[in-house]
């Protein structure tokens, strides 16, 4: 097709299970008229991993030389990413980069993988930064992915992301809402490595375990669940909240995660109050036992997409954020992150 605007949208998630990339076309007649043509997830040496991680307990200047050299890792995954599959060279890199902390209620938040240093190694426009702007406005500064259910997935009223956390959007009343229901796969992450797990593959491990009553209703009292939106979650609140009422009751690994699914499929049902479809999105759209909870015991009408939708939907709508950045175009909705006016955000490199 002619006419066509060709991005590569970059995320890397907060389970740090590797880096998102996504080519996809734009076609000028329409913003919704797009065409996938290539993801791949690029796999973090075991070094850049732990840095990822851990980099919430580093310096300035740790963090800053870490930066540079993520920023330099997802330069040349992209170069490799367009040269091994014979790809056009994009018109337009947008890199959501990686969350070091999320705290919009004191106006801090931040995301390393410089966008200079993208653009200085690949010689293409380079676009990120995307929450700062947000927050320095009055909002949270996330969720950013609503943009995109608006304008390229309109059809359903609900999209859930089963992430790191759990997102939602909801269309109402022609307008959207969206906000962080609770954490999910950073918290199952964290407790399936303790018994050598990197993850609870298609939930067979909190499958095998029990919920425990006294536990389930502590993590359903957390106060942020009765916060109204918009509101969103950081990993501080899974370190400083979450993993500390869970260990307190020093259980096995297997009963955690079987609790935790459970706490999280309650809270997934509390926002959704509809037979409407629920159209998910993320890396827990495999866990069969939070989807069994979810059908079965809260009745919710889900529907899962193919795969490319499942693990590239928020790369794929950060290069429409992007796209819309250079267009000068509304990419960031007061609806959602509650900031003083629409806007539109990110940081140009060219």
């Amino acid at each position: 097709m002619t006419g066509s605007f060709n991005i590569v949208g970059v995320m890397s998630g907060t389970s740090v299970d590797g880096l998102d990339l996504c080519y996809v076309s734009f076609y000028s007649n329409h913003i919704n008229n797009y065409k996938i043509i290539k993801c791949e997830t690029v796999d973090y040496s075991d070094d850049l991993k732990f840095k990822l991680i851990n980099v919430i307990n580093f310096d300035k200047q740790k963090i800053k030389e870490l930066d540079l050299k993520f920023g330099e890792f997802i330069g040349l995954s992209i170069k490799k990413f367009i040269s091994k599959n014979k790809l056009d060279s994009p018109d337009l890199i947008s890199s959501h980069g990686h969350t070091v902390f999320h705290q919009p209620n004191i106006g801090k938040t931040l995301q390393i993988g410089s966008g200079k240093v993208i653009n200085k190694i690949t010689g293409i426009k380079t676009v990120n930064n995307f929450r700062e702007q947000d927050v320095k406005l009055g909002g949270q500064g996330a969720p950013l992915v609503p943009i995109g259910d608006k304008l390229l997935f309109n059809e359903y009223k609900y999209c859930l992301n089963l992430g790191g956390f759990v997102n939602i959007s909801i269309k109402k009343d022609k307008n959207i809402y969206a906000y962080d229901i609770c954490a999910l796969n950073t918290v199952l992450n964290h407790y399936a490595k303790k018994i050598g797990y990197d993850y609870d593959s298609d939930g067979d491990l909190s499958k095998k375990g029990k919920v425990i009553t006294k536990l389930f209703n502590e993590l359903n009292e957390l106060n942020y669940y009765k916060k109204q939106y918009p509101k969103s979650l950081g990993i501080e609140f899974v370190k400083e909240k979450i993993i500390p009422i869970i260990n307190k009751y020093n259980l096995s690994e297997i009963d955690v995660l079987a609790t935790y699914v459970k706490h999280s499929a309650n809270q997934i049902s509390n926002n959704i109050n509809s037979n409407e479809k629920v159209l998910l999105s993320g890396g827990g759209s495999y866990n069969r036992t939070l989807i069994k909870i979810l059908k079965k015991d809260y009745n919710i009408n889900i529907l899962i997409p193919d795969d490319t939708i499942i693990n590239y939907k928020e790369c794929l709508i950060f290069a429409l954020v992007g796209y819309l950045k250079i267009k000068n175009k509304i990419n960031c909705l007061k609806s959602v992150t509650g900031a003083s006016k629409d806007h539109s955000s990110g940081d140009i490199y060219d």
